[in-house]
């Protein structure tokens, strides 16, 4: 079970390769070539002495061309000691496997993707001896797919921008959208990509929303994480789920519709009004059908 949202923002190119050279080339405009063949490689970097060092996901990308080792950094926040473990990184992939090293960062950090963006240059200044320059993924280049069809068309990068984006006002359009199109795939992968979003969901409303959303969805009942959402089920819960998800929102909550809902203890009917509470425009429309 993917517990981090470090672990999932890289453990996803691992579940779906293609969706890395997918973003190198829409996301980032990068003339990558289409693989022939993309496979998971051991991130184990460590040499003889005793000095550990691992990199998030590594990928064999196979195309007509050359092959190329894709080494994907998930990255929670500027951390300089990266900017020395990088270039040995990719110096060693490539001594020891005579490849070309790509490093791809992805971070749900602006200061942070703007950080990893910069050239990391060693050597005389004007003469540098190695320059690194990583690719990027960040909120700030990754789109926003708050539209159903285009997250149906493209579920990966739909799971990727919910796992960047989110949060905020938008995030109940982008987290609808996913599941949508998560019911178009087989239940193994549907369930994971569930897990991958679900652990960079930092906020707490938008995590609310995201299993609710879940709940429709058979196969999320048969992975672990659904015992997780059957703990939280108490009515209690639910009826805070559902004025918050209306004021995060920016929806009004008068005194009476606050007063129905807390006075409600069927838990069937609050699931139901705290998933019509991301669709509203005004929280008296959470009645209107009954």
């Amino acid at each position: 079970m993917v517990g981090s949202a470090h672990e999932a923002l890289h453990r996803i190119f691992q579940k779906d390769p293609t969706l890395l050279t997918n973003a190198l080339q829409k996301v980032l405009g990068v003339e990558f070539p289409e693989p022939r063949e993309i496979a998971a490689m051991n991130v184990d970097l460590t040499e003889i002495e005793p000095v550990e060092r691992r990199v998030d996901t590594l990928l064999r990308a196979e195309t007509e061309a050359k092959t190329y080792l894709l080494v994907v950094e998930s990255q929670g926040k500027m951390d300089d000691r990266k900017r020395g473990s990088w270039p040995y990184y990719l110096s060693y992939l490539h001594e020891k496997y005579r490849c070309e090293p790509v490093l791809i960062v992805i971070t749900q950090n602006s200061a942070t993707a703007e950080w990893a963006s910069r050239p990391i240059q060693l050597g005389f200044p004007g003469w540098e001896s190695l320059i690194v320059r990583p690719l990027v993924l960040g909120p700030d280049n990754v789109p926003v797919i708050a539209d159903e069809r285009e997250a149906v068309a493209d579920p990966s990068l739909a799971v990727l921008s919910a796992m960047t984006h989110g949060k905020g006002r938008n995030a109940a359009a982008i987290l609808e959208s996913v599941a949508a199109a998560l019911k178009t795939l087989d239940g193994d992968s549907a369930a994971a990509f569930a897990q991958f979003v679900d652990s960079c969901l930092a906020d707490s409303r938008a995590k609310q929303m995201w299993r609710d959303l879940m709940t429709d969805i058979q196969y999320f009942w048969r992975h672990p994480l659904a015992e997780q959402v059957r703990e939280e089920g108490r009515v209690e819960d639910r009826r805070e789920v559902v004025l918050h998800i209306l004021q995060w929102r920016g929806i009004a909550v008068s005194d009476v519709v606050r007063e129905r809902v807390n006075a409600c203890t069927d838990l069937g009917r609050l699931q139901g009004w705290s998933q019509r509470a991301m669709h509203v425009t005004d929280a008296a429309e959470l009645f209107v059908e009954e």
